[in-house]
């Protein structure tokens, strides 16, 4: 009998690592390369005040030192219409040359 259960106990450790290896080849041939990513070239960016209107829509823009004037510009708009206009910052590519 006692060959019996160490024929047993054999036998489920040797479908056990057998599982595990198929899983691990399963595992290794699922695996793929990723491509790789080109690095992204830095663009210098430029900041502004942006004045927006309810839908988002860019109205004005005033340099990033004139952020009084842009509120003001924004208050002004808002005060002749019953639609608010509120300031944000923009950021946009400065043009090469």
């Amino acid at each position: 009998m006692t060959a019996k259960k160490a024929t047993k106990k054999k036998a489920a450790a040797s479908t056990a690592t057998t599982k595990t290896a198929k899983k691990k080849a399963a595992k290794k041939k699922t695996a793929t390369k990723r491509a790789t990513k080109k690095a992204a070239e830095n663009v210098r960016m430029k900041a502004f005040w942006g004045v927006f209107n309810h839908s988002l829509k860019q109205v004005a823009k005033y340099d990033y030192s004139q952020k009084k004037q842009a509120e003001a510009k924004a208050k002004e708009l808002s005060a002749g219409s019953k639609t608010p206009f509120f300031v944000q910052k923009v950021k946009e590519p400065l043009a090469e040359g």
